[in-house]
């Protein structure tokens, strides 16, 4: 499930753009009005939901609006920091779907997201199933399958590979990794059990596990899941 994400204070999207990955989403951020509009032209089949600041350098949030529903039947949710009448109607009057005030809470925005999705009969398969190439996780059951075959996967080795899921294309350190694992069953896990693990997933999920092309090893750096 994809975002589209316009909102022009760098903090708070950066913010933003953290917790909705971390829920599951892709997200694509611009922080006005322009790129915002290009991405719309550009990448129109791919967004699942929009996310509009009201107030941006170079435009609003109406106008967003306004040309995202000329082109697809996508929901639309405002941030917005003022929640006077004449703004709220005015938006929801452009086709918006829901309107949240700054400063707000990420849980409740991220209960609007669903509620949204919900009435556009899109609830999520992202937040519950991520699939990368030939490999699918349920999150909802927690199972892996691999060309549609459940593959077993441990407590620890599950958790592993969620953190690589939801931080597609991020490059992600060793430190990183034992700082997130370390105390999922309770016990210390220690530099050499990690790369024991990786090894065993590589095994278990890649086609070939001497090149592996889902859990790539970055040199020097750590490693990453997809592009």
């Amino acid at each position: 499930m994809k975002i589209l994400l316009a909102e022009d204070d760098r903090t708070i999207a950066s913010g933003l753009e953290y917790s909705l990955q971390q829920e599951g989403y892709e997200t694509i951020l611009c922080h006005n009005a322009t790129i915002a509009k290009a991405m719309m032209n550009s990448k129109i089949d791919e967004i699942d939901l929009c996310l509009f600041d009201l107030s941006l350098p170079d435009g609003s949030g109406y106008e967003l609006c306004e040309q995202v529903k000329k082109l697809a039947d996508l929901p639309v949710i405002f941030l917005t920091a003022y929640d006077d009448e004449v703004n709220v109607v005015m938006g929801l009057d452009m086709g918006a779907d829901d309107y949240i005030t700054k400063p707000f809470r990420i849980r409740e925005l991220l209960s609007r997201i669903r509620s949204v999705l919900r009435r556009y009969h899109k609830q999520t398969h992202s937040t519950n199933l991520i699939k990368i190439e030939s490999i699918q996780i349920n999150t909802l059951t927690g199972k892996v399958f691999k060309h549609d075959q459940e593959v077993l996967l441990t407590a620890l080795e599950y958790r592993l590979f969620l953190i690589f899921a939801n931080h597609i294309g991020q490059v992600l350190t060793r430190a990183q990794l034992l700082d997130r694992i370390w105390d999922v069953a309770g016990d210390f896990v220690n530099d050499n059990t990690l790369t024991v693990y990786i090894k065993r997933l590589r095994e278990k999920l890649e086609h070939n596990p001497q090149s592996p092309t889902i859990i790539k090893t970055v040199r020097g750096m750590g490693y990453k899941v997809g592009d």
